[in-house]
């Protein structure tokens, strides 16, 4: 008897696919997942060995039903399958993209035409890709301002500062959207809303995989690396996973090779890089679990706030370490304070008479038991005061 086709073999797939189903849900028959995959067949991709599932903690990905050994192919998606500028400037916005003085980007014209071909509804050749995307985002860029304040003062900044390149993208881009109008019957400015462009955005931010293109004179200077994927967009971050990623120029499919094992009915992941969770939630709009990248940034408001008020040396300091770069990226990780930030503390903590050996201290030389003592209780003190800030932030949101 062959294995697994007898009584033993077939108890143990029941058994299998209990254990499944007590903690995913399976989508792939769902009706947008099944035109999703009609319509990949149809420009050359099928895949026999992932299936789209609800998991419990990651939310939608694509479990496999077989194991994957390290070195083993994931996924291979076809050129044809692939959205990118090139897809653009052969469509109907490819005249007016050509056209226009000053030439907009090749990220404006990726959001450009993801909202004209959402506009379009069952007209759109990219329906059974634009079903499937995500309606809204849980990126900073989405957030409401109240909650916004709520974050750490250096992951607050960066968000403030993302939301405002998408607002100016989008206030610099009205003029190019009014020289659409022929496309549409309506005005182009409900088509082309902020809402929209935000969807878009944030799509492409967090979506795309990188396909470098050849600079073209339709558009500005701006890299032209982005590229939507369809299918394999659906496979979720792990920072504990290894794969390599490329576009193979000999097969022109976009590639994947699992570089870790995965077993047999568990969740497929890809690695988006070794990123912290602040990071994560920036760009991504969520954070993973037990990530060993994870950080806690300090601010130099939060670096300042306890030490040497009345040091006279504090102004000098300040602008050796700003020269230095030393005032950025200041962390605390997994293992305590990160290097830069005990050597902006050891030179903030240099007492009169050992000012002078600020150039050894970010050397990282020892300068003094002193000094290294001091340093360390300033580190426990701002260690103390992040998580006072961080435990008055939870009261308010509960």
């Amino acid at each position: 008897m062959l294995k697994n086709r007898g009584r033993t073999g077939r108890k143990r797939r029941r058994k299998q696919s209990r254990s499944f189903s007590l903690h995913a849900v399976n989508h792939s028959q769902r009706l947008e997942y099944i035109q999703l995959k009609k319509w990949l067949k149809e420009r050359g991709y099928e895949d026999s060995k992932l299936r789209l599932v609800q998991f419990p903690e990651t939310g939608r990905g694509l479990m496999t039903t077989k194991a994957l050994q390290a070195g083993e192919l994931i996924i291979s998606l076809p050129e044809k399958c692939i959205l990118t500028t090139d897809i653009v400037l052969n469509s109907y916005l490819g005249e007016y993209i050509a056209k226009w003085r000053p030439p907009i980007s090749p990220l404006m014209a990726l959001c450009t035409f993801l909202i004209a071909e959402k506009y379009s509804g069952e007209q759109s050749l990219w329906k059974s890709y634009l079903d499937v995307l995500p309606k809204t985002y849980s990126c900073l860029v989405c957030w409401e301002q109240e909650v916004l304040k709520l974050l750490p003062e250096p992951l607050r900044s960066k968000a403030e500062k993302q939301r405002r390149v998408v607002q100016e993208l989008y206030i610099s881009s009205k003029s190019f959207f009014s020289c659409l109008q022929p496309l549409f019957t309506e005005d182009v400015a409900t088509v082309f809303n902020y809402d929209a462009m935000q969807w878009a955005w944030c799509t492409i931010n967090t979506r795309t995989v990188y396909m470098k293109h050849s600079q073209r004179e339709c558009f500005s200077r701006e890299p032209d690396v982005y590229a939507l994927a369809p299918f394999l967009d659906l496979l979720n971050h792990s920072p504990n996973v290894k794969v390599k990623a490329s576009f193979n120029e000999k097969t022109r499919c976009y590639e994947i090779l699992t570089v870790s094992p995965c077993r047999k009915y568990e969740e497929v992941f890809i690695c988006y890089g070794p990123h912290d969770n602040q990071r994560l939630l920036l760009e991504y709009g969520f954070v993973a679990i037990d990530n060993p990248h994870s950080s806690v940034y300090v601010s130099t408001d939060t670096l300042l706030k306890h030490p040497f008020p009345a040091d006279k040396q504090r102004n000098m300091k300040l602008s050796i370490l700003k020269d230095h770069d030393f005032l950025e990226n200041l962390t605390f990780g997994w293992y305590g304070p990160s290097w830069r930030l005990l050597t902006a503390l050891k030179l903030l903590c240099l007492e009169a008479d050992e000012y002078t050996c600020w150039k050894k201290v970010l050397l990282g030389y020892i300068i003094s038991d002193r000094n290294e003592k001091k340093s360390l209780a300033q580190t426990t003190k701002i260690c103390l005061s992040l998580i006072e800030e961080t435990q008055h932030v939870l009261q308010k949101v509960t």
